[in-house]
């Protein structure tokens, strides 16, 4: 593939590229290009992991690019996930790589590492302490954002351990890239200052987007990336989250009560999961609306859609109504794998048992 055709792709996926330069010249340079993102599993799945995510790495394996998604269980142990149940944490890491399955990622063009196997080498720890030895405790509380966790929350000693290990895992995976979301931008641009001075390849970080949650944005003055926190997608609020086994009912529920504010665009969570999820998944859309109201349209871009309803020429219900239908038939296939394959069907139980903890 032309290096312009491998750059739009990977483009497409960063909302954030630190640096544009850096990575061209990665791409033109070097023929085997490890990008790597890490997932703490920490309960169900909702779609901004299971199909945005899936969407990303394809897009990033289609450009020529090693995957290694690194079972951040360990991690999630540090962060109490799972009331600091490792056990429980390794079920939920084994349950989510079904449900890429189930999404239609290529897993088999996908290297899984388990957090757990490579704690058990002393290199590992050895760069640990390497960066570690080489941060301020006050700079490692700031990246405790990567948790999902303000400063003022991170209380305990395994959180500060957290964002050392998370930056070692991208010299120990000898990532190029580091291909994780925009909440993560601290302890990449962490990885980044220490690499040349502890002797690593400084990689380069493609961030992408973080979907919205589907409730109404709080006004505050928080910078770019600490807002984003805040309005992402989370499991710990059920109703702001389209969950990967939903039933349509629920998903109805959830669309029809989200924010969706007529002729805006800005923060709109609806719309963003026509652009993200919907348009990515179908090349054409169509609304279905009473003929009172104009009847059917069919919209041929995300673009096309967006400028109706800037307009007032598509309506928030009717646009809700779409967004269920559509993400319905995206997630009912993975819906089915859950109730037919009986290894799938036991994971999932038993993540639904267990107690979610942030």
């Amino acid at each position: 593939m032309e290096l312009n055709k491998r750059m739009e792709l990977i483009r497409q996926v960063g909302e954030e590229i630190i640096t544009e330069e850096e990575l061209e010249q990665l791409l033109s340079e070097k023929k085997k290009i490890i990008a790597y993102d890490g997932f703490e599993p920490s309960g169900n799945v909702h779609i901004a992991q299971g199909v945005m995510r899936a969407i990303n790495v394809s897009k990033m394996i289609k450009a020529g690019i090693h995957f290694k998604m690194l079972v951040a269980d360990w991690h999630g142990w540090a962060n109490n996930k799972m009331q600091g149940d490792l056990d429980k944490i390794q079920t939920t890491g084994k349950y989510m790589i079904e449900v890429w399955k189930a999404s239609g990622l290529d897993v088999g063009k996908v290297e899984f590492v388990w957090a757990n196997d490579i704690v058990v080498e002393r290199s590992y720890w050895k760069k640990v302490m390497q960066i570690a030895r080489n941060s301020t405790i006050k700079r490692i509380i700031r990246c405790g954002q990567i948790m999902g966790r303000k400063e003022s929350s991170v209380l305990q000693a395994s959180q500060i351990l957290y964002p050392c290990m998370q930056a070692a895992d991208i010299f120990h995976l000898e990532a190029d890239i580091a291909q994780l979301g925009l909440d993560q931008r601290k302890v990449n641009v962490l990885a980044r200052e220490l690499a040349p001075r502890l002797g690593y390849n400084k990689p380069v970080i493609v961030s992408h987007h973080m979907l919205l949650g589907l409730g109404k944005p709080a006004s505050n003055e928080k910078n770019a990336v600490e807002r984003a926190i805040d309005l992402k997608m989370s499991k710990s609020k059920p109703d702001s989250a389209i969950f990967m086994t939903d039933r349509f009912e629920d998903i109805k529920r959830k669309i029809r009560k989200a924010y969706c504010p007529e002729k805006t665009a800005h923060e709109n969570p609806v719309l963003e999961y026509m652009k993200y999820i919907v348009f990515e998944k179908f090349s054409k859309v169509t609304v279905e609306r009473d003929k009172k109201f104009g009847g059917d349209i069919q919209y041929d871009s995300y673009s096309d859609l967006e400028k109706d309803f800037l307009l007032g020429e598509l309506h928030p219900a009717d646009l809700k109504n779409a967004a269920a239908l559509y993400i319905d038939k995206i997630i009912k296939p993975v819906r089915e794998y859950f109730e037919k394959n009986a290894k799938a069907k036991e994971l999932l139980e038993k993540v639904n048992s267990y107690k979610i903890t942030r």
